[in-house]
């Protein structure tokens, strides 16, 4: 029994409820819920203009208080606070205060009246659009729950335009604005919409290939039980690309054979390269192993190191154009590093 239609929105029953009294300790009445299928799973509250959105945000966090509705937030997927001055802000059941995000909208139109707070809440909660939210960008690491920032959604969906025309290329992401997440929402979008699907992420240095196994057991992307996906050897790696599992791979560079005459390994499954660092290993022979070898795959090369421009011309000559870039001024403007 499936409890939502994730591929035909119109088939869901969407709902809006103003002032809904949560009981409990203490009963408090969130401005409107919003309900699919009859489950709870978006709460917002508005304030007038002259009040700070912040106060909003503090009463969603309050209301979660085990004291006062906790359990009503079990179902609760996003949490709203806004106002017609300010705009919107949103975050998820747990997320802290200072980690509520600004969506940024695409539509550059001259703002009317209220269109701050409206243009926002209307584009993330499009039904299309809030199901995909839900289904495919709400992710748990380390046990609590995240929602994407606007760059790492628009990371996601860049990838994802370039799949369907079987095209790799880098994303160049500024340092700290989490790439490692944006990693993660894009192997788990593959390997639960592709059935042939798997996946190799390859970095230079021990320390990354550990953090990204780290990253991708936090995110339940691998089984906190299953066998890491780390490879040990080169043989074992040449066994393992052969094989039908596991489907998510974590190599060096450096596990690649560099003689480049050799018969390249029998291949099994559609393999998404991601490259990290992928400046560091744009070039040399066993750059021409990985794509020798992996030849039908798509690379993905991530990036988000101050490139001199001989290295920007050569990471775009191995990796492809860029797909999706977030500098360092946007992270700065956006709070994120």
């Amino acid at each position: 029994m499936h409890l939502v239609d994730w591929e035909h929105p119109d088939n869901n029953d969407f709902a809006l409820a103003e002032e809904v009294t949560l009981r409990g300790g203490y009963q408090r009445r969130p401005d409107l819920v919003l309900y699919l299928n009859g489950l709870a799973i978006a709460v917002i509250e508005l304030k007038r203009g002259s009040v700070e959105v912040a106060d909003g945000v503090r009463q969603l966090i309050t209301n979660q208080e085990e004291i006062f509705n906790q359990g009503f937030f079990t179902t609760v997927q996003f949490v709203f606070a806004g106002n017609d001055s300010q705009g919107l802000r949103y975050g998820t059941a747990t997320t802290r205060e200072e980690f509520f995000v600004e969506w940024k909208s695409a539509n550059t139109a001259p703002l009317t009246a209220g269109a701050l707070l409206d243009r926002p809440l209307a584009e993330m909660c499009e039904k299309s659009r809030l199901l995909d939210l839900i289904r495919n960008f709400i992710i748990f690491d380390g046990g609590r729950k995240k929602v994407p920032r606007p760059h790492q959604f628009v990371g996601v969906k860049k990838v994802q335009e370039r799949i369907a025309k079987r095209e790799g290329g880098v994303i160049w992401h500024t340092q700290g604005s989490g790439k490692s997440i944006l990693m993660v929402l894009i192997a788990k979008w593959l390997l639960e919409h592709d059935p042939e699907a798997r996946i190799l992420i390859i970095t230079d240095r021990d320390e990354l290939d550990k953090q990204i196994e780290g990253v991708m057991k936090n995110a339940g992307v691998i089984g906190a039980e299953s066998p890491s996906p780390r490879i040990i050897s080169r043989n074992e790696f040449e066994q393992k690309l052969s094989a039908p599992n596991p489907r998510l791979l974590c190599a060096l560079i450096h596990k690649f054979d560099l003689n480049l005459e050799g018969a390249a390994p029998p291949i099994h499954g559609r393999f998404y390269v991601f490259v990290d660092e992928c400046h560091r290993t744009q070039g040399g022979d066993m750059n021409k192993q990985m794509k020798r070898w992996l030849e039908h795959a798509i690379f993905i090369g991530f990036n988000g190191t101050p490139l001199l421009r001989k290295d920007k011309q050569t990471t775009r000559a191995v990796f492809g154009t860029y797909i999706h870039t977030y500098k360092f001024h946007e992270a700065v403007e956006d709070k994120v590093v």
